[in-house]
């Protein structure tokens, strides 16, 4: 067990709630019983999980079962040191280290019921890692996100798609015009989220492959996107209301592609 804060591998761990050390190191943090679990069962690239007895839960038994016929290390530590490690003042009792997976334009597989999400500099943790769990929820598994766009592995990010991450393919730091010649080139519709466009009810989302744009939160989609020649869809609003929240505007828009593609 380890029992001192001043440990390496604590000071290691610790270092990776930080953007810089996790970029460097291309691992990241998990932490929480529930996202442990999911992470095993989505065979996530689990480097090491550290869980402390003192804070052990009804799922360490059945998941210990599992780390053991996977050969997926682990090790335990005390409450000091667990909180050391986290990036929260009172974390559950198991964290992990994961490694990062990179994927690039040949990994994803356009057909023609594919929709791609493309993410365009959002700035709120919160927003980006629920966005992404409706989005798998939805039936997505391509996201491509701008550069700008926040850290995925911000842990805010990471608690907000409880796991959703390790089954998605999603690539980072893209530039505009670089995703629109993929679309072009790969033959997909691209339709934005804009307050100008149409009615998204009223739009043919059911035709071959498409992808779907989704701004900034007060700005919008950058003018890449906004001058490029594609197709706007709204949300219609009642009552006065000038908007909604980033995440359930794209979930509304994820899910009334669903409706027409009859995807569930």
């Amino acid at each position: 067990m380890i029992e001192s804060i001043h440990n390496e591998q604590v000071k290691y761990v610790a270092s990776l709630q930080r953007r810089k050390a996790r970029e460097e190191s291309q691992l990241f943090v998990i932490e929480g019983w529930r996202f442990v679990e999911e992470a095993v069962r989505r065979n996530a690239p689990i480097k090491k999980i550290y869980v402390c007895p003192e804070r052990e839960a009804l799922e360490w038994k059945p998941l210990l079962k599992q780390l053991h016929e996977r050969n997926i290390p682990f090790e335990e530590v005390d409450k000091r040191v667990l909180r050391k490690m986290s990036a929260t003042e009172e974390p559950q009792g198991i964290l992990a280290v994961i490694r990062q997976v990179n994927y690039s334009w040949s990994d994803l597989r356009i057909d023609s019921r594919t929709v791609l999400l493309i993410l365009d500099g959002l700035q709120d943790p919160g927003n980006l890692g629920t966005i992404l769990r409706t989005a798998l929820a939805s039936g997505v598994r391509n996201v491509c996100l701008t550069r700008g766009t926040v850290d995925i592995y911000n842990p805010k990010v990471l608690r907000s798609t409880m796991g959703a991450i390790f089954s998605l393919f999603i690539l980072s730091d893209q530039q505009p015009n670089s995703i629109l010649d993929f679309c072009r080139e790969r033959g997909l519709g691209v339709f934005m989220g804009d307050i100008r466009g149409r009615m998204v009810y009223n739009a043919i989302l059911d035709q071959g492959p498409l992808a779907l744009v989704v701004g900034n939160e007060g700005k919008g989609p950058s003018l890449a996107f906004r001058d490029a020649d594609i197709q706007r869809v709204t949300i219609p609003m009642a009552q006065d209301v000038e908007s909604l929240n980033v995440a359930v505007a794209t979930g509304i828009l994820l899910y009334e592609i669903v409706r027409q593609r009859d995807f569930l």
